[in-house]
Order: structure tokens, then C-alpha cells, then sequence
């Protein structure tokens, strides 16, 4: 599994990437300031203030240290960081029952301008900010222990808010001032269950490719490894042939639909996938570049929506083009990991539980049983809206790992409260939709929109023309509200390489639509059009 950016960076609850910006505002003295900030850091004693939590690390950690963390799982991938600023870093063990509790670090940087910011999680995972109750990317730890699985839903975020804000204005003596998060992956479904439950302790809240409706999101996931089958299933489909012969009809399919060749599927909602079209004796079909017709079957199934019985929706379809990476991942063949742990350990208690047996009467009982209000799939955001939240959302329309019509799924479900007002929604909730973009980061398209833990978000400016992070703080402290945001695609992502291009990702119901005129990669050529996506 592609590890989301959300979880790749190291999450904490105070701001050190704007903070940069107010440095020399403060008009601080930097030396003194650093000899005193490190004095009162290694003096601190947060454990002191927290019932029952244990300190386990307190140090002063300087700017361009690689911060190791020889306490993270293996499986998180992330054995060091280099930190940009000089910073108290506090890291603690907090009991939240008898038998469960969670890890927590806090980044407390010397220059503070007044904000937090927390970060999420990814898949199943227990990594960094909070290990969300359990630690590494195994489910194995829900197993009979429904503390665990609370802690993972919604404490572990919650709690250390609570703490974060607690320690941060004796560490400094001033206030705090407005809250964020950041998350994508399962960080935008904490970040969307977080809003649901606990509406004050946010101001702004960025949510990207958000696992909302969860446990339906993990029987979608579970049910590609019964269609596909193993390697060795007659008819298995193998990951070249996906990323060819698949991928290029795909794109002969779609991707002019936009008025654009280019490789990517601007929008998949236009995007319908015959996939007749790819039968051996189909048109122009030969023997070597055309399926057989049980692996037609196949992909039909994958590209279909997912159903009930009853023919009302599960799940929504796949985003066609996402299949370069699902060719390894979802259709590999392979039982998927972190689905295959939900329901052995969450769902079915049951360890020894085959992931090839899995049917729909598994989607309905994880639905019956939604193991600590994990859904995250409310109808209502009003209390968090009426505290003056804003939730800002944005979601690659490539996807491989989270369908990008769940999110459309998610902002017609709250459109529906307020009976499909625009204005409403766009007063609290927008969603930005961004063409070319993989699962969180990475892809074809101008995917580089200020999302944490890679390299290339941090090569573009940090204002809210560029990066959802700047464009969320603008949101809620001078009620500038986001109506686009600027990608930036670097060639061969790489910042010191240059930008390729850039493109204008609007928000939902409007689509990026080229004009006809000028060179489709000069951004003025494409506007921001409301196609009444209701």
C-alpha cells in the first residue's frame, strides 16, 4: 500500500510551516530568545499537568537536526525527519482506559504565532501525532479490545487536541489562538469525523481523498480480490496488462472527452468505460492486445459500481486512469491488507478469516456494526458550521486507493440538509477536485497543492492561490474563502527541476474547462465552470 502523505509527515500540534512567515514580526531577539526557549523547554514538565501520562521524551531539538525515532513501528516507514525550525519536542504515553492509551508527540517551536496544527493518519495506521492506540499499520491490535478501535476512530485525535492546547500556552504564556488539522486518506476521515463529533476543536479543517463512509469504503476495497482472484485464477488479469492494454483504452475512451489529449481524465464523472471494447474480435482487437471474454467480465465488475443486491449503491465506481497504480494494489491479485485486517480484527473477530470469502453479507454486518461511530458519514456538519468552522477538501480524480465520486457522493449528501444551496455549502464546504492526482499526492497532473509529507508541496508559495493549507487559515481569519486553487506540476516532481505547468482546480460543482484556445499547459486556457452537478 502507497503510504498517504498525511501519515508520512511527522504530525504536530503546533505550526512551524506558516510560522516561518512571522519570524521577524515578533522582533525577538534570536539568540537570547533560543538560550531562554531552551531553558524552559528542558525545564518543562507536561507529564505534571496530564493524569496519569508519561513523558517520554523532552528535548530541545535544533534546526536541520534528522530527528530519529527509533520507537516508530518499522511498518510506518519513517525512521527519521529533519526538522525546519528549532523546536521543544515532547513525546507521551496517555492511558485512555484499563486496558488502551496512545502515544503523542508535541512540536513546540521556539517562534510561536498563536496557532496549532494537528495532522493525521493513513489506511489502518498507528505512526506519528497520535499512533492513533496502537502502533504500526497492522489492524491486529483491534482484536478483542474495543478501546483500541475507540482510540483509532476518534479519542486518540481528539484527546491530544486537548492536550495540545492545554501545554501550549504554558510552554509560551499566551493563548491559543485559531486551530487547524491537516490529513488525507484516513487523516481527511479524522479530520470529517472530527468536525461530526467535536465541532470546537477546530477553526479550519483540511480533508484530503477523506475514507468517509468507511466501513463501505472497506468492503469496496475487500471486494476486488473475489472479482479478480489470485494469480494463478484462470483469466487473472496481470498488472502489465492493466497498465497497457486497459490503461490505453481508457484513455482513447476519455481523455480527449475534456477537449484535451493529454493522459489525464479531467473529470471521471463524464468518463463511462465500454469495456466490450476490449474483446478479442472487437473492432480492430488482435490476439495480443485485446481480453478474453471472462477477463472482460472482470474488468466490467471492477469499473461498475458497487451495488447492493437491490441495485442501490454501496460504493461508487473506481476513477478510470487510476489503474497504473490499482494494477499493483487493488487488482493485484492479492488480498488487500489493511480491508483484510479491518474485518478479521474489527468486524468478524475472527484472525484466521479468508479474504477470498468475502461477500456482501461482511459489507452489511460492518455497516450493522461500525465499530466506534467509525463511519464518519453524517448528513449535518451544523454544529461545526456554526462555531464558524470551514472545511476545505480536495481529492485526486485518479485515485487508486479512494474513489473520487465518494467525496461528490459526500458534498451531495450535506447539499441535500440545505436543499442544494450553493451559497450554503460554499459558506463552510468546498471541495476541490484535482485531475491527474494519485491517491493523496504523486501523478500526471499539477497534484502539487500544499498537502504535507512530500517534497514537492514544499516547493510552491505558501499562500491561498497555491497550497489548501494557507488557503484555509485566509478562510477563516479574514473570510477569504477559496473558490480555486492552483497546481503545480514539477518536472519529474522534482522542485529543483522547475514547473512543468500549472492548472486551475475549482471547486465542486464547477469544472476545470479548457477554452479551446491557446496551449492547453498555459493556465489561462482553461476557467472554472459551473456544470450543475447536482
Amino acid at each position: 500500500m502507497m503510504l498517504p502523505v498525511s501519515h508520512v509527515v511527522m504530525a504536530r500540534t503546533v505550526w512551524s510551516l506558516c510560522m516561518m512567515h512571522f519570524i521577524l514580526a515578533l522582533g525577538v531577539n534570536a539568540s537570547d530568545n533560543s538560550v531562554n526557549f531552551k531553558t524552559r523547554c528542558l525545564a518543562f514538565k507536561p507529564e505534571s499537568y496530564i493524569s496519569n501520562a508519561t513523558l517520554n521524551r523532552l528535548e530541545y531539538v535544533t534546526a536541520g537536526t534528522n530527528l530519529a525515532f527509533p520507537d516508530n513501528d518499522p511498518s510506518c516507514g519513517r525512521a527519521s525527519q529533519v526538522v525546519n525550525v528549532d523546536l521543544c519536542r515532547i513525546a507521551l504515553s496517555v492511558p485512555t482506559s484499563q486496558r488502551s492509551g496512545f502515544n503523542y508527540e508535541l512540536w513546540l517551536p521556539e517562534t510561536w504565532n498563536g496557532r496549532t496544527l494537528a495532522t493525521g493518519n493513513g489506511g489502518l495506521d498507528g505512526c506519528f501525532g497520535t499512533n492513533n492506540g496502537h502502533n504500526g499499520t497492522s489492524g491486529a491490535a483491534f482484536y478483542q479490545n474495543e478501546d483500541v478501535v475507540i482510540d483509532f476512530s476518534w479519542r486518540a485525535l481528539h484527546t491530544s487536541v486537548e492536550i495540545g492546547k492545554k501545554l501550549t500556552p504554558l510552554m509560551y504564556d499566551k493563548k491559543v489562538g485559531k486551530s487547524y488539522y491537516l490529513g488525507c486518506s484516513l487523516g481527511g476521515r479524522q479530520g470529517i469525523g472530527n468536525a461530526e463529533k467535536f465541532p470546537k476543536d477546530f477553526d479550519g479543517i483540511v480533508a484530503g481523498a477523506p475514507a468517509v463512509d468507511f466501513n463501505s469504503l472497506y468492503s469496496w476495497r475487500a471486494s476486488f480480490f473475489p472479482i479478480t482472484g489470485d494469480t494463478a485464477s484462470p483469466g487473472f488479469i496481470s498488472p502489465d496488462t492493466w497498465k497497457t492494454t486497459i490503461h490505453n483504452e481508457v484513455l482513447k475512451q476519455c481523455d480527449y472527452i475534456d477537449g484535451v489529449e493529454d493522459g489525464i481524465i479531467e473529470d471521471p464523472i463524464l468518463c463511462h468505460v465500454d469495456t466490450e471494447r476490449l474483446l478479442c474480435g472487437y473492432s480492430n482487437s488482435s490476439s495480443t492486445d485485446c481480453l478474453s471474454a471472462a477477463q472482460v467480465k472482470i474488468v466490467k465488475a471492477v469499473y461498475d459500481d458497487y451495488l447492493w443486491p437491490n441495485g442501490t449503491l454501496l460504493y461508487p465506481r473506481v476513477n478510470p486512469g487510476g489503474e497504473l497504480l490499482a494494477a499493483t494494489g487493488l487488482y493485484s491479485g492479492n488480498p488487500y491488507a489493511p480491508s483484510a485486517d479491518w474485518f478479521k480484527y474489527a468486524i468478524l473477530g475472527e484472525p484466521s478469516w479468508d479474504p477470498a470469502t468475502y461477500t456482501q453479507d461482511d459489507a452489511l454486518l460492518a455497516i450493522q456494526k461500525n465499530p466506534a461511530g467509525i463511519a464518519s458519514w453524517p448528513s449535518s456538519l451544523a454544529a461545526f458550521q456554526e462555531q464558524g468552522g470551514k472545511l476545505l477538501s480536495y481529492h485526486g480524480q485518479q485515485d487508486q486507493q479512494i474513489s473520487s465520486l465518494n467525496s461528490v457522493r459526500f458534498w451531495k449528501r450535506l447539499a441535500d440538509e440545505v436543499d442544494y444551496d450553493l451559497e450554503k455549502m460554499d459558506a463552510f464546504y468546498r471541495l476541490f477536485r484535482i485531475p491527474g492526482m494519485n491517491h493523496c499526492a504523486g501523478g500526471p497532473g499539477a497534484w502539487t497543492v500544499g498537502q504535507g509529507g512530500t517534497t514537492p508541496a514544499y516547493g510552491i508559495p505558501f499562500d491561498k492561490d497555491h497550497n489548501v493549507l494557507a488557503a484555509i487559515v485566509d478562510w477563516v481569519e479574514k473570510g477569504v474563502a477559496p473558490d480555486e486553487i492552483v497546481g503545480t506540476k514539477f518536472v519529474d516532481d522534482n522542485v529543483g527541476a522547475g514547473i512543468m505547468y500549472q492548472h486551475r482546480h475549482c471547486r465542486y460543482p464547477y469544472r476545470s474547462t479548457y477554452s479551446g484556445i491557446g496551449d492547453p499547459l498555459d493556465i489561462s486556457s482553461w476557467n472554472c465552470v459551473n456544470f450543475g452537478g447536482y
